[in-house]
């Protein structure tokens, strides 16, 4: 366990960002080679590494997935182990999740399953989106081909240990929305002589967040967040010609998300009509709702139960996006959340740090997963 502790500890002070993952990758495959995999699969889908145990030609294949990046924050850390590349830190906890399915390793070097095969999979670029559907799309990965596919998230917030499970959408549909309005700059004096994008900035506001059904216990749940907006430049003299707007979109379903989006061209298209605009539009970002089987999910309580973990069965899922949901498009899956204690900063903050007390609960849950299907 110190071990696993200490490659965590390093991983958390040379983090990478999403499809920059080189050095992480090797470092993982450096870590994991002395466990005596059947096969390493190197570079699946960007900087991505599949490590391959198998136990007999029949059986059930059962990939375990974790994520390789980083984000673009600035650490506010000073324990030892701070991030030592600039703007860059593991604020998601990912350098955790990785030491798990190493911790993973160590434990299927000496197993005899009495069938099957197992695959961790360790993912890159999870934060925009890209990196499981690139993998997905490597012709190497469908040599894999699992029947089912887990994962989990840590979770601050929640009692340390427990288990947080979700029948249905673990994660909406997520996705990213910018759009660039086209004016005319006139003198500031004489606003009438230009197409000024102010009031039509202000209107597509208001209108999108009128779509907005902020219950997550609604079927229909919808947020819509203005992300970023700019207008003109800083010049008192000119009326501004140009704007742009970028949100985030978010709700349970790939189907409702379709609707939205629908929806959003149609109030766009109105509004930039009535104000003489022309607008471009670029989708980005793009995280397909998680979507837990319930044979998964039943894996996942028969593990918790037989560790006396406690288990948190909430009326609806997280609301921030998983690619995961790429595989469990195609998969029997589940994911699950593991609390990281009350206490721990949230997700994303600059102080926050994967607690190493997670490790080994993490590697037992999906140990038990294992154990259940394959024996």
């Amino acid at each position: 366990m110190q071990d696993l502790i200490n490659f965590r500890r390093y991983l958390h002070q040379h983090p990478e960002l999403s499809g920059q993952e080189k050095g992480t990758s090797q470092k993982i495959i450096e870590f994991i080679t002395p466990f005596n995999p059947i096969k390493i699969i190197r570079d699946i889908g960007g900087h991505g590494v599949a490590i391959v145990y198998e136990f007999s030609k029949e059986g059930s294949t059962i990939m375990i997935r974790c994520e390789l990046d980083a984000l673009p924050i600035e650490e506010k850390n000073n324990f030892y182990y701070c991030s030592k590349n600039q703007n860059v830190s593991h604020k998601c906890g990912h350098d955790g999740h990785m030491i798990i399915l190493c911790g993973l390793a160590q434990k299927l070097q000496n197993c005899d399953f009495k069938s099957g095969k197992v695959v961790l999979l360790f993912q890159p670029a999870e934060e925009n989106g890209q990196g499981a559907k690139a993998v997905l799309e490597d012709p190497r990965f469908h040599e894999i081909k699992p029947e089912y596919v887990f994962a989990l998230h840590n979770l601050p917030g929640l009692p340390m240990h427990s288990i947080y499970q979700v029948k249905g959408q673990f994660t909406p549909t997520v996705q990213s929305l910018a759009i660039k309005l086209g004016g005319k700059t006139a003198h500031a004096a004489e606003p009438e002589n230009g197409i000024n994008p102010a009031l039509a900035i202000s209107e597509l506001i208001q209108a999108f967040k009128k779509l907005e059904i902020p219950n997550p216990n609604d079927l229909d749940f919808t947020l819509i967040t203005p992300i970023h907006i700019s207008m003109g430049q800083k010049d008192y003299g000119l009326s501004a010609g140009k704007g742009e707007l970028h949100f985030t979109i978010r709700c349970w379903s790939v189907e409702k998300m379709n609707n939205l989006v629908s929806e959003c061209y149609a109030q766009l298209e109105k509004i930039c009509n009535s104000h003489h605009l022309t607008y471009e539009t670029d989708w980005f970002d793009y995280f397909p709702t998680v979507m837990n089987s319930d044979f998964c999910n039943q894996y996942i309580s028969e593990a918790a139960k037989k560790m006396n973990l406690s288990i948190i069965h909430p009326t609806h899922g997280c609301k921030f996006g998983e690619d995961f949901g790429f595989f469990t498009q195609h998969y029997s899956g589940a994911m699950f959340g593991l609390g990281a204690g009350k206490k721990t900063s949230a997700l994303h903050h600059d102080d926050y740090d994967f607690p190493d007390e997670l490790i080994e609960t993490g590697v037992d849950m999906f140990w038990g997963i294992l154990k259940e299907m394959l024996d």
